[in-house]
């Protein structure tokens, strides 16, 4: 039994470093008192990131879909899923990830500010998920999933939102937000 245990877990750890190409593991220690940890990572062959942010209560995962060309980001607290179109105006290509986190870990605060992509969320869930790939649809399954459209601009041009939002900020390249649904505040 004991055997099985450890030949199981030992297969579970060559099977995930060579199905993941790339990966970036980061610690964040002393951010108002918190600590997180984050990890990103990127299978080449599938085109598929996969980051996953564990910060307590503020916990989420996300799957960046390039070959479907959606992403989905899995909300623990809210027990949600939200899936939205990948902007590849601003998200880089899977192959230059590691390279843009490297140097913007190199750069800091001297670099240029992260991007940030805001979404308005929709207030009905979908009801099929197969559309948006094998690897979004095992991430929400089970969860009640809803779709978000980009607006434009960001957070600081014409959009204002009093309601509910989540951040969700990949190292030091990104701030998504997304708000606006009620059923899941």
């Amino acid at each position: 039994m004991k055997l099985s245990i450890v030949i199981a877990a030992l297969l579970g750890v060559f099977l995930t470093s060579s199905l993941a190409t790339d990966n970036v593991n980061e610690n964040n220690q002393g951010n108002v008192g918190g600590n997180s940890h984050q990890t990103v990572s990127i299978n080449n062959d599938q085109h598929v990131a996969n980051i996953d942010t564990n910060d307590g209560w503020h916990s989420w995962n996300s799957v960046w879909d390039y070959k479907y060309g959606f992403m989905a980001t899995r909300i623990f607290s809210k027990k949600v899923c939200i899936i939205s179109k990948m902007n590849r105006k601003v998200l880089p290509d899977i192959v230059v990830i590691p390279k843009v986190i490297k140097e913007k870990k190199k750069s800091g605060a001297q670099g240029p500010p992260p991007g940030e992509l805001r979404y308005v969320v929709s207030k009905t869930t979908i009801p099929d998920l197969t559309p948006y790939g094998k690897n979004i649809e095992a991430l929400c399954r089970g969860l009640p999933t809803y779709v978000a459209r980009e607006v434009e601009g960001g957070k600081g041009a014409n959009f204002f939102y009093s309601g509910s939002c989540f951040d969700a900020n990949i190292l030091w390249l990104f701030n998504i937000g997304f708000c606006g649904n009620m059923a899941w505040k």
